[in-house]
C-alpha cells in the first residue's frame, strides 16, 4: 500500500526528519546513502531528501515474523562490503 494517495504529490524529507522517521541517527542514514546500504534518496540541487514511500519499503525489506524467518531481504548495517571484485570501497569510482 502506498503512503501517498493517488494523484497526490510524493512527501519528501530532508535526511534529520527521515532519520527519525527510520528511529536511526542521522549519521547512520549518511552513512548508509555513502555505502549504497540505505534507502533510495534523491538530490534536488544541493540538498539530498527521501519519499516517504521509499523509507516505508527500505523498512519493510527487513519485516520478520520469527527469529527463523528468512524473511523477504535483508537491511545491511551501515557499514562498507567487499564487492565480488575484491574491491572495498563504497561503490562509486
Amino acid at each position: 500500500m502506498s503512503a501517498t494517495p493517488p494523484g497526490a504529490s510524493p512527501r519528501f524529507l530532508r535526511t534529520p526528519e527521515a532519520a527519525r522517521y527510520l528511529s536511526l541517527s542521522h549519521r547512520t542514514l549518511e552513512k548508509h546513502r555513502t555505502y549504497g546500504t540505505g534507502p533510495a534518496y534523491r538530490k534536488l540541487g544541493g540538498r539530498v531528501v527521501y519519499a516517504v514511500e521509499d523509507l516505508q519499503a527500505w523498512a519493510d525489506r527487513g519485516a520478520k515474523i520469527s527469529t527463523s524467518d528468512p524473511g523477504v531481504g535483508t537491511v545491511l548495517p551501515a557499514k562498507r562490503f567487499a564487492r565480488p571484485d575484491g574491491d572495498l570501497s563504497a561503490g562509486r569510482r
